[in-house]
């Protein structure tokens, strides 16, 4: 048995754990990823490839995107970014953002973009200006959404963030806002846009509400969501009904994406002070693997097993909520759905051939 530690609580051997899932119903694309660095494309590959996972759509840091192109070929489809640590925030959402989805567009094939309107984006931004150019309600989202439509693109966005943040680090709802009032300009913007096809990460930031998930599709067929962030849709969707999960997964059906949010990038590699943009969660090829290969293993697992236990991942979020109770190590429930295998197709394949695949031409 492996020596526990945050991304392998139950010291798993996830090697072997993926050969006793076996095949999953379809060959899975993760529409939902972060992969940088060369090596750490590479261990991300093996670990995908033991879950059964042929092909991601990426958020690569521009200057990253040959390496990770060289080490996965057709493995990889790339998501236009903006430059996240450019120093001149302003600049770097705004023209600098237009001028970088024409090089993720013209020079990478990237047919989809990513707006992360995260609640905290506001404490990175250096000036009141900056932080009113990120408005969704704003004109510089309009230009690159008019942008997409006309290079042929779609559009992720990061709405909101977890029920526990809003209850901690959001407290501060006059310099956050409230959850609800986060989708308001969200659905604002994808209702002037009914021709654009918008994907919601993270289950629309609401895994814990399939009422409200439910509203949002409803209300605008121009959108579908992915369930990445694997800790926080295994400790929100775990504690959903199993019917009224699959319920809700039959009447949506084909708007629902299989995603990770797995970050991969060569800083796992070694240990370094740099905590940056998920450095620091793995310090050798090993514990990368693992780190990977655990957000597969707890998704696999809670969509397609029966399984009932703690997940094998710590999560900083039941601390931060209630640390009383549970330390840096304590990691949620994983209660399994056990979905059938139509279902589990349409997540993991169908889905997304329908809903994005067909803007990169695949």
């Amino acid at each position: 048995m492996k020596e526990p530690w945050a991304q392998n609580t139950l010291g798993l051997d996830y090697r072997a754990e993926a050969e006793l899932l076996g095949e999953p119903a379809a060959p899975i694309v993760d529409v939902h990823t972060h992969i940088n660095g060369g090596r750490a494309a590479e261990i991300w590959a093996d670990a995908a490839a033991r879950y059964g996972v042929v092909q991601t759509y990426s958020q690569t840091v521009l200057d990253q995107a040959p390496a990770v192109r060289d080490a996965l070929g057709d493995m990889v489809r790339f998501i236009a970014i903006p430059d996240y640590m450019a120093a001149d925030k302003k600049h770097a959402f705004t023209e600098g953002f237009l001028e970088r989805i024409r090089i993720w567009h013209g020079e990478y094939g990237a047919r989809m973009l990513k707006f992360w309107q995260a609640p905290r984006l506001r404490d990175y931004m250096d000036s009141p200006e900056a932080i009113e150019a990120l408005a969704l309600d704003g004109p510089w989202k309009d230009k690159a959404v008019e942008l997409a439509q006309e290079l042929g693109m779609m559009v992720m966005i990061h709405i909101a963030d977890p029920d526990t943040w809003f209850a901690t680090k959001y407290a501060d709802s006059s310099k956050y806002g409230t959850k609800v009032q986060n989708y308001e300009p969200f659905e604002r913007l994808i209702s002037r846009y009914p021709e654009m096809q918008f994907l919601a990460a993270h289950m629309a930031g609401s895994p814990e509400d399939l009422g409200h998930l439910s509203g949002l599709l409803e209300r605008h067929p121009n959108l579908s969501i992915d369930t990445s962030a694997c800790k926080w849709q295994v400790r929100e969707l775990s504690k959903q009904p199993r019917d009224e999960f699959l319920a809700f997964l039959e009447r949506w059906r084909g708007r629902v994406l299989f995603g990770s949010d797995i970050v991969a990038r060569d800083e796992h590699l070694f240990s370094t002070d740099d905590t940056a943009y998920a450095a620091g969660q793995a310090e050798d090829p090993e514990q990368a693997f693992e780190l990977y290969a655990s957000r597969y293993w707890a998704l696999r697992t809670m969509l397609e097993t029966d399984y009932d236990g703690p997940s094998p991942i710590a999560d900083p979020d039941l601390m931060m909520v209630e640390p009383e109770k549970y330390d840096e190590m304590s990691s949620p429930r994983l209660c399994g759905k056990s979905l059938p295998s139509d279902m589990l197709t349409e997540l993991y394949a169908t889905a997304v051939t329908r809903r994005v695949a067909k803007y990169y031409g695949d």
